[in-house]
């Protein structure tokens, strides 16, 4: 099976061949069908088998509230350099997409962060303590989060 099978949109297929990714593995084709059809999922796999669908749903299907830029999908990492891993991946498969993604994670400072909050991002992928301190600020709205990765 090749990922054009799984129905990908083309600009998601586009990244995945700029990335130099021809066939999925086992994991992705059993979990990116379940995911874009909105179901939940729990398995353990790399990145492209939750953003891939995250990234299809969220702008392929339209379901982007026109003029908004409020956060709709939340991923939730463990530590910092798997919250900057998560990012990357998300930002290289959707880089023909009009995707806004952040990172949100210690040990730097918490002013570009709020800056970029402020702008408004579609997906942030975070680490719990970091989250919680914005929570505890009043600096990050998740009442639009319909889309959550642990």
């Amino acid at each position: 099976m090749s990922f054009d099978q799984l129905g990908l949109a083309p600009a998601l297929l586009r990244a995945l061949v700029d990335q130099g990714y021809t066939q999925p593995t086992e994991i992705q084709v059993q979990s990116i069908p379940v995911a874009m059809a909105g179901h939940d999922l729990l398995a353990g796999a790399q990145t492209a088998a939750f953003a891939l669908p995250l990234l299809q749903r969220l702008y392929i299907e339209g379901q982007r509230p026109a003029n908004t830029r409020r956060v709709r999908a939340l991923v939730l990492t463990p530590t910092r350099e798997l919250a900057a891993q998560v990012h990357e991946s998300i930002r290289d498969y959707g880089k023909h997409l009009p995707v806004s993604a952040t990172t949100i994670f210690g040990g730097v400072g918490m002013t570009p962060q709020i800056q970029t909050l402020r702008r408004g991002v579609d997906i942030i992928v975070a680490t719990p303590g970091r989250l919680i301190d914005h929570l505890d600020r009043r600096g990050v709205d998740l009442s639009g989060v319909w889309l959550l990765v642990l």
